[in-house]
């Protein structure tokens, strides 16, 4: 207890304060319509002027965990500032009242940037954070720097400090104490002032992250209608399927090899939204406008009524590492982006396609890959058969086979704006990454698990490759460096989708180096040469080490 000392206190104090605002804040997000949170606004903020590198790095470290991550440290960051606080308050309470309001006021400056926010509600949710933190604040303060005993209440933080004993009068008797032999020291009395803060900063703690954990429960929950599997229609048009691909059959076998087509819950999600956007199909529009001979816009059941397709279609992120699982098949269905697009008229000008989201995010493709007929873009409204999940994009996403999903998949689709490339640059590209982003051809190690220990004999060696939308031809592997061996495919769906390799190897005892790569339908051998993400996508052979026993 002796380390738990006046410093301490204090800044134990100022972080349980700046905790309560949060919180407020939280719970009246997700309590009041309307009312951002300041918490998420304040990290939309940070992720929109991230600079150049900072998503590689982000989503290098923790994947599909980076915004709960992003969120984290944000809340660390606060309550860091909240510790350095309690301890300016001891001091200058005054100054460390407004420097909790120039706080929840920069919540409420981000909060403003969102569309749906009500600038009145904003203000007293602002309002209501500064005057929690600054009474908790207070009333901590008063506990970690005066003395407490028990039954007296503590009324005044700044009350003045006891008048030292003057000179020849000596120190005043507490009851009960002896005169000389030491019985009842002061280092043997209850510490009143530190078991009281500890009470009341806990009792506030705890209820901060009820308080907190409830408002973001609220905040998250779909308020529109929930989606059901009626939402979507039938494909009276599908994609037409090669010869022999039946889904039910197609997979090859190994144990811990990813599906052909993999479910929904475990398909990978990287997007700008730290909170997923909540979006009522009856209200919901799309607005086709910019470079078109006619401005358009519709509803989900105009959508909905032009003909649909069903395809399936292999994304990617170009923040992918080589290895990585940042990349996922699915059957989509949803109506051709193409069809849309011609009831605009697509002016000669245009050579780029604009997707723009609900929440103000937006991607470039160029205009002539979506117009070109050998694959087909499409509105997706289904994912696998089901309406799209809220994580994916409900009620519609772009799905545009062979690009990544930073310059395409636009998620919760609102808008579509025919531009130029010299107009406009869309999200990530003023953040260093290249406006034109293809997918590039690659393939991956399932099982074994690198750092795996196998039995000596035949070893199954399996993984994917994917090549959209230019298909795979081939898969080989090669062992310790030596010759390239051909794999086993499994039967490819489209040239828009991924597939499956096995090998079967016979193990030696020893440890050993397993290799991959791919030929993609052009005729283009995966490189070798080993490049980061950004700016246009991990390059290079994915390789794993493993053991034989």
């Amino acid at each position: 207890m002796r380390s738990f000392g006046p410093g301490s206190r204090l800044a134990f104090a100022g972080a349980v304060a700046i905790g309560a605002a949060l919180a407020t804040g939280e719970l009246l997000a997700g309590l009041l319509p309307d009312v951002p949170s300041p918490l998420i606004a304040v990290a939309q903020f940070i992720v929109d002027i991230q600079p150049a590198g900072a998503k590689e790095i982000v989503v290098g470290l923790f994947g599909t965990a980076d915004k709960l991550a992003f969120q984290v440290f944000i809340i660390l960051v606060a309550l860091i500032i909240g510790a350095v606080l309690g301890r300016v308050a001891a001091k200058r309470p005054d100054v460390a009242s407004a420097i909790v309001v120039a706080f929840t006021a920069a919540g409420f400056a981000a909060s403003l940037r969102e569309p749906a926010a009500s600038a009145v509600l904003a203000v007293f949710a602002a309002a209501a954070e500064a005057l929690v933190g600054i009474f908790v604040l207070r009333r901590l303060v008063v506990l970690a720097i005066e003395p407490v005993t028990p039954g007296r209440v503590v009324r005044d933080a700044q009350r003045p400090a006891e008048r030292p004993p003057q000179r020849g009068e000596g120190r005043p008797r507490v009851k009960g104490q002896q005169r000389g032999n030491g019985a009842a020291k002061r280092g043997s009395m209850p510490d009143w002032s530190r078991r009281a803060l500890l009470q009341a900063g806990g009792a506030i703690a705890i209820g901060s992250v009820f308080a907190g954990a409830i408002g973001r429960m609220l905040l998250e929950q779909t308020r529109a209608p929930a989606p059901v599997a009626g939402d979507i229609p039938t494909a009276p048009l599908p994609v037409a399927l090669p010869p022999g691909a039946d889904i039910a059959t197609a997979d090859l076998t190994a144990e811990g090899l990813t599906p052909i087509v993999v479910p929904n819950t475990d398909f990978y999600r990287i997007d700008t939204a730290l909170i997923v956007p909540t979006v009522d199909r009856a209200t919901w529009s799309l607005r086709v406008f910019g470079l078109v001979d006619r401005e358009i816009t519709l509803t989900y059941d105009e959508l909905v009524a032009l003909p649909i397709v069903d395809q399936y279609v292999t994304i990617a992120c170009v923040s992918n590492e080589v290895g990585g699982n940042l990349v996922g098949n699915a059957k989509w269905t949803g109506v051709p982006l193409r069809t849309v697009l011609d009831m605009a008229g697509v002016q000669s000008t245009a050579d780029q396609l604009v997707g723009r989201s609900v929440d103000g995010f937006t991607v470039g493709m160029p205009v002539e890959w979506v117009m070109d007929t050998s694959r087909v873009p499409m509105i997706a409204v289904g994912m696998n058969g089901d309406p799209l999940p809220p994580v994916h994009g409900y009620p519609a996403r772009l799905i545009v086979p062979g690009l990544y999903g930073y310059v395409s998949a636009t998620k919760w689709v609102t808008e579509l704006e025919l531009t130029t490339f010299a107009q406009y640059e869309a999200f990530w590209v003023p953040r260093g990454w290249a406006q034109k982003a293809p997918i590039l051809t690659q393939s991956r190690i399932d099982v074994p698990q690198s750092g795996a220990t196998v039995q000596a004999g035949h070893v199954a060696v399996a993984g994917v490759a994917w090549a959209p939308d230019r298909g795979i031809t081939k898969v080989e592997v090669r062992i310790d460096g030596g010759d390239w061996a051909a794999t086993k495919l499994s039967t490819p769906i489209s040239k828009a989708t991924w597939v499956q390799w096995l090998y079967d190897w016979t193990a030696t005892s020893g440890q050993h180096l397993i290799e991959v790569r791919a030929t993609d339908g052009a005729g283009d051998v995966q490189t070798d040469q080993q490049t980061d993400p950004a700016p246009d996508g991990a390059r290079g052979h994915h390789q794993i080490q493993v053991s034989v026993a």
